[in-house]
């Protein structure tokens, strides 16, 4: 490590928000990477007396391990840089507008890249009718790792009952079939396409509990399909302003060739545990866990 590299990093973990568990598993991971790599490491637990918290560590950098709502939405984010202290990953603008399901799918319809029709609407107004064509699914507009996410598949008679944690303004989208698949940028870079395969549907259980899904990477694909998976993960990173790191996911129908493969979202804060995709394709390209972390936390700063 050189001498120019900050030495103390501050992890920020768990967190309020729907995707704690997830959260604190990835933090773990990367502090315990950070330490193999050589840095001087504090876990944070982000709740109320963040900023306390921060002010006692004196970080050099903040590597931001949180997940979903306040964590990867710009209000970190925003915190981060009113203490202007570096931190890792995107920057305010960025975060909030790829949590926002609908105004990035405005960004990439105005670029060309390829997503299917959905609405955003009222979570009582669904309680009456089919807002669209079966099938559909229904998540909520600002989160992640399939938090909340309803499938709702031919031969249902009415839409589902919602938790009441899911919000009052929901995305409806129309289901894409095919396969699932996904491409990570670091630095621009788009590393490599991973084929997620499961039983099911890839839904939060799938994600992230062991033997939840099986990892093909790199993705056994036609060539123009694997290129166009980086290329467009590579156009998402840059339209949505994202920095460091972002995972483009796709659905792939094969049986409509390259008109069949669409952009589901672009996560600026992908997983990074035992499980995850991201550190997965990096190590498919010769890029070790504690060198992904070390590249996260010397490419921070503020004004992202």
């Amino acid at each position: 490590m050189s001498s120019r590299t900050p030495k103390t990093v501050a992890v920020l973990m768990g967190g309020p928000g729907a995707e704690r568990a997830v959260s604190l598993s990835t933090g773990q991971e990367c502090a315990s990477a950070l330490r193999k790599a050589g840095y001087s490491v504090v876990e944070i637990d982000a709740g109320h007396s963040l900023v306390q918290d921060l002010n006692l560590a004196k970080p050099d950098v903040v590597f931001n391990a949180l997940h979903g709502r306040w964590g990867e939405d710009g209000c970190v984010q925003g915190v981060l840089e009113w203490m202007k202290l570096p931190y890792t990953h995107s920057g305010v603008l960025c975060s909030a507008l790829a949590m926002d399901k609908g105004k990035t799918k405005e960004v990439f319809r105005g670029v060309g890249l390829p997503v299917v029709d959905s609405i955003l609407i009222a979570r009582e107004d669904l309680a009456s009718a089919h807002p669209m064509p079966l099938p559909y699914v229904i998540k909520p507009n600002n989160e992640g790792s399939s938090v909340g996410v309803y499938l709702v598949d031919r031969g249902a008679e009415m839409p589902p009952l919602l938790s009441t944690e899911m919000p009052d303004i929901v995305m409806v989208e129309a289901f894409a079939p095919g396969r699932e698949l996904t491409t990570t940028v670091v630095g621009g870079r788009a590393l490599t396409v991973t084929d997620i395969l499961t039983d099911t549907w890839y839904d939060y259980s799938a994600k992230y509990s062991e033997g939840g899904s099986k990892h093909v990477v790199p993705a056994k694909l036609p060539n123009n399909i694997f290129q166009a998976c980086l290329d467009y993960a590579a156009k998402a990173h840059a339209v949505l302003g994202c920095r460091s790191i972002s995972r483009t996911d796709f659905r792939w129908d094969e049986a409509r060739g390259l008109e069949g493969l669409i952009l589901l979202e672009t996560n600026t804060q992908p997983g990074m545990t035992p499980t995850s995709l991201s550190p997965e394709q990096a190590a498919a390209v010769g890029i070790s866990f504690p060198e992904l972390c070390q590249f996260l936390v010397e490419d921070a700063s503020c004004d992202r």
